[in-house]
């Protein structure tokens, strides 16, 4: 194995453990707002997953750039949706005054 993928291996494995720790200390009235702000890192995600994909040299960087757009794109559509239906608990409901 080169020195490039294991560095990228271990470089993900140690982000893998941040967030996890980072996310878990999150109290629970401040999930949705900060979902708001992972699907714009998301929508930075499938910018960077297209340009993979398209740049990409084989067909094992072409599989993995679509894996990610699929997985980011899934990310972002579940984001919103949630930030929806929080922003819906806020709103006046009708014949209730």
């Amino acid at each position: 194995m080169s020195e490039v993928f294991i560095n990228g291996i271990v470089v993900f494995v140690l982000a893998a453990f941040v967030g996890l720790e980072v996310i878990s200390k999150v109290p629970p009235t401040l999930h949705t707002p900060l979902m708001s702000g992972a699907n714009a890192i998301s929508g930075i995600t499938i910018v960077g997953a297209v340009i993979a994909a398209g740049v990409g040299e084989g067909a094992f960087a072409i599989v993995l750039g679509f894996l990610a757009v699929t997985a980011a794109t899934i990310n972002v559509v579940g984001g919103f949706l949630v930030t929806d239906r929080m922003l819906e608990m806020f709103k006046k409901k009708p014949g209730r005054g």
